[in-house]
């Protein structure tokens, strides 16, 4: 697969940051100097601040060293794929200690993420559904976890707009092992969470809002 995303910086933290999450989501990308020539392919570049004025593009995305690359490489990917926005956004969720997060933006992988808390969960799909266009919204919960989801669920129903559908899906065969390191288990909570992501649940009757 050929790259059209290009990292065009000279920043050695920023760089690193951005790399390492585009190889995470398997995002095939070009690394340039921001005084290069931009090849045609390429469909989007990101860099810094400070190099943004030496790069002639029309889509540039500026990572800023403190923040987490995870939200800009999830843009990047959108532009690659030549998407104004997704017809359906997907969030699967695995519940437990810690909370495996993935979004599928019209079947397809654009973000993951972990939550440490209930909250922290919520909070991280808020701001998937404030960031990412698209018409259609689900977000799946895993039921391997009742003591979680009941509290994630509650709060889901409260926080999310009304046109977002919650349902509840079964995780058999999407459940991995306890005895592992912290790494691992996040990554596979993960895992989960793309599978949960990926099936049909049952959807739960929300709340009527009233203002």
């Amino acid at each position: 697969m050929r790259a059209k995303i290009a990292v065009a910086t000279v920043s050695g933290k920023a760089y690193y940051f951005l790399v390492n999450e585009l190889k995470r989501k398997n995002l095939p990308f070009l690394s340039l100097k921001p005084t290069d020539a931009v090849p045609f392919d390429i469909k989007v570049v990101i860099t810094t601040e400070k190099e943004r004025h030496q790069i002639t593009h029309p889509n540039i995305l500026v990572y800023r060293e403190n923040e987490n690359p995870l939200e800009i490489v999830a843009e990047a990917a959108r532009i690659a794929q030549g998407k104004e926005g997704y017809e359906k956004i997907v969030v699967g969720v695995d519940p437990g200690k810690t909370f495996g997060i993935a979004v599928l933006g019209d079947g397809k992988v654009v973000e993951t993420a972990n939550g440490t808390s209930v909250e922290e969960t919520v909070a991280i799909i808020e701001s998937i559904i404030k960031r990412l266009p698209a018409k259609i919204f689900t977000v799946r919960i895993g039921d391997g976890a009742p003591s979680y989801t009941e509290n994630l669920l509650q709060l889901l129903d409260e926080n999310l707009p009304e046109k977002v559908t919650i349902e509840m899906v079964s995780e058999t065969g999407t459940t991995r092992l306890s005895t592992e390191s912290t790494h691992r288990k996040q990554a596979r909570d993960v895992i989960s969470a793309i599978k949960i992501a990926g099936r049909f649940g049952h959807p739960i009757k929300r709340r009527e809002k009233h203002e």
